[in-house]
């Protein structure tokens, strides 16, 4: 049974399944990013079409990591929203909705079970959890946003669009930084 795939209709409607855009805590910047590729993707009229298209695809993906890199994604695009399945003492592990739960309960907000945490990523690999990432709510003027875990996102929403041309996030990074044309020139031939 296929649980991953996308398509355009022929009156415009797109149609996806188990992809990035489909799921609810997917921020907007990688929803947008991985529409437009999708959009890019929609102008083939056939396979040698659509397998042609994999480079305006990933100028896409190279646009989106442009505008990251220059900070023009605006935080709140950058959101993420998990649902806690249990109460944030219950957790094991510091995963990034306990982490902005707690921070919430520090500032007098509860969080039962149940309820959505939206947060964003400020620094995913410091060693001191209570920095991995920011509570929407708690986001404030100059919070920067960990730029390497966004693009992470970003290239692994890209590599599920276009793994049926076995594109991984590894190889979507090397066609974005010209570092493997030849993976790009592979299709447009």
């Amino acid at each position: 049974m296929l649980n991953r795939y996308y398509g355009v209709m022929e009156d415009g409607t797109v149609k996806v399944r188990g992809i990035e855009v489909r799921r609810g805590d997917t921020p907007r910047f990688i929803y947008d990013a991985q529409m437009d590729m999708i959009h890019a993707l929609s102008q083939a009229g056939n396979i040698q079409e659509f397998y042609a298209k994999i480079p305006a695809a990933l100028e896409v993906v190279k646009e989106y990591r442009r505008r990251l890199l220059a900070g023009e994604v605006p935080i709140w695009d950058l959101v993420v929203t998990k649902r806690m399945s249990k109460h944030p003492t219950e957790y094991r592990q510091h995963v990034a909705q306990v982490i902005a739960a707690e921070q919430l309960q520090t500032e007098g907000t509860q969080t039962p079970a149940g309820s959505n945490v939206s947060f964003v990523f400020t620094d995913s690999k410091n060693n001191r959890v209570t920095r991995r990432v920011k509570a929407q709510a708690l986001i404030e003027k100059g919070t920067l946003p960990d730029v390497k875990r966004y693009l992470l996102l970003l290239y692994d929403a890209a590599a599920s669009l276009l793994g049926f041309a076995s594109y991984s996030p590894k190889t979507v990074y090397d066609a974005v930084q010209g570092q493997n044309c030849q993976t790009l020139n592979k299709y447009t031939k």
